[in-house]
């Protein structure tokens, strides 16, 4: 979700050279080349295709968090076909569709399979076009008792005391009655956890094999209830311990209907404030998992949201430092991929503090739009920072990638490894007003002239290096060695211990 928990802060050989250049023609590139989706599977830090090819996942975020029925064709927040296809000639290959498990589940251990089809049915129209979906178990507020949506009432039985404020999402976080909801669901006091593992696990069975469904996100930005303090200003290793037990307890759930399924984990909510997670350190993850932070700016946010000077913004990049450094920290403990599950702040200038890192680090991402299934992809600051060009599918090893966001010049190296199908290169559809230029060393193109999809067959072992440019730029020279995938190169892990402070909240 944008709106989140914030902690104000003063807060980031040459083996064989072929060249191949090939000039576009001036006309706008053709439409995105139609074809299924496979399964996706982790090995490593990295996500892989059944063809096996290393994937990067640019997406946006869809969830709608009204009373319901939810997903129902013309409500406002489901996808269409028109939308879905737009979707796809601006490079978005997955959406991280918001489900809920009142809606799964909305009488005590009653399913309404009517909105499971529904779910079915938006990943058939998605996956029609080349989209992968991200089942995302979404919550904001706990549930209904506290204004909030997610957890369906008759789960939870803590309620608010007679006379207890509610300030409203998301400070209602802080009402002892609301943290004392979040502990029953730690504790599994009521059996919550297993209704959510009865929940999820259809969901998983309804979609079962579908090749569209790129996993499950078991629950959004998760609060550590009664015990919430003890995370500041260090992180909680003692109450990830027992969140990540709730985690590995639904992965079971739905690797009982579907083995195969990858599951994605979001750290505790306070990593919004800058706290570290601990996952992985009381205990192994799982395999075939994927890591699902979220990256905000809070001065942004609260430049925007409150009115306070602009300048505040100046201090994002500390904090996205902090938030990619702990990123890098987990990745080199747990060793499992990671994919950034939501930012945007509806501010186009920090968006680089998230995308540049991500490039760096090969690491995908789902922009969180300014409204409901509003995606400024068309033209604007935003579209310039988000229709990127990209490799979408890697046949061998990334080593390192640059975009200029500016003019849409790209440069891409990767060791070629052994794959079904050839790397699949994304050209944005919005930087090449002319035409665009591939220039390709180590191999070359074998995709038509016009292609949006440019397709690249490696000439022997050695390093493979593509740059895609307008007609007339110098394009972008990549320095010698290997980051992509890297950890460690940005940032701090211990910096929440400098940055932590004053606990605020905000969002809407």
């Amino acid at each position: 979700m944008r709106s989140h928990l914030l902690v104000v802060t003063l807060v980031v050989t040459i083996a064989a050279v072929v060249a191949s250049v090939l000039l576009i023609s001036t006309q706008p590139a053709s439409a995105a080349p139609t074809g299924g989706v496979v399964r996706i599977h982790t090995q490593g830090d990295k996500i892989y295709d059944q063809y096996g090819r290393v994937l990067l996942l640019h997406g946006v975020n869809s969830v709608d968090k009204s009373d319901g029925p939810l997903i129902v064709p013309g409500n406002g927040y489901t996808i269409t076909a028109p939308m879905a296809a737009t979707l796809a000639r601006h490079g978005i290959n997955n959406i991280r569709l918001g489900v809920s498990f009142q809606g799964l589940m909305p009488t005590r251990g009653q399913l309404d399979h009517a909105y499971l089809d529904r779910i079915a049915a938006q990943v058939e129209i998605l996956a029609s076009h080349g989209i992968r979906t991200l089942l995302d178990n979404h919550q904001d507020g706990l549930g209904s008792p506290w204004g909030g949506n997610g957890f369906p009432a008759w789960s939870i039985h803590a309620r608010p005391a007679p006379g207890e404020s509610n300030p409203g999402f998301p400070m209602n976080y802080l009402m002892p009655s609301m943290s004392a909801g979040w502990s029953e669901v730690w504790n599994n006091t009521y059996g919550v956890l297993d209704y959510l593992g009865q929940a999820l696990g259809a969901l998983t069975a309804r979609v079962q094999g579908h090749p569209g469904v790129m996993g499950i996100e078991l629950l959004n930005e998760p609060w550590p209830g009664t015990g919430f303090l003890t995370c500041y200003p260090f992180g909680c290793p003692g109450f990830d311990a027992k969140y990540q037990r709730a985690l590995t307890t639904l992965t079971n759930a739905v690797r009982a209907k579907d083995p195969s399924m990858t599951v994605f984990w979001e750290p505790n909510v306070t990593w919004n404030q800058l706290m570290p997670s601990n996952l992985g350190r009381s205990a192994p993850i799982p395999p075939n998992v994927v890591f699902a932070p979220h990256d905000y700016c809070i001065p942004s946010q609260l430049a925007i949201y409150l009115g306070l000077p602009q300048e505040l913004r100046t201090a994002c990049p500390l904090q996205h430092g902090v938030t990619w450094g702990n990123v890098n920290s987990l990745t080199a403990r747990t060793h499992i991929p990671t994919v950034i599950g939501e930012f945007g702040d509806n501010d186009a200038s920090i968006l680089d503090n998230t995308l540049d890192p991500a490039d760096k680090h090969f690491t995908g991402w789902e922009y969180w739009p300014p409204a409901a299934n509003t995606y400024p992809l068309d033209s604007g600051p935003v579209a310039d920072k988000l229709v990127r060009t990209y490799p979408q599918a890697t046949a061998g090893m990334p080593q390192r990638m640059q975009y200029d966001s500016g003019n849409g010049d790209f440069a891409y190296r990767y060791s070629p490894g052994p794959a079904a199908r050839p790397t699949e290169i994304y050209v944005s559809d919005i930087k090449y007003p002319t035409g665009y230029i591939v220039n390709v060393v180590g191999g070359g193109v074998t995709s038509a002239p016009n292609a949006r999809i440019v397709t690249i067959a490696a000439s022997g072992g050695g390093p493979v290096t593509v740059k895609i440019n307008r007609p007339g730029s110098a394009g972008i020279t990549l320095p010698s060695g290997n980051d992509g995938g890297s950890v460690g190169a940005s940032g701090s892990s211990t910096g929440s211990a400098a940055l932590g402070g004053v606990v605020g909240l905000f969002g809407s």
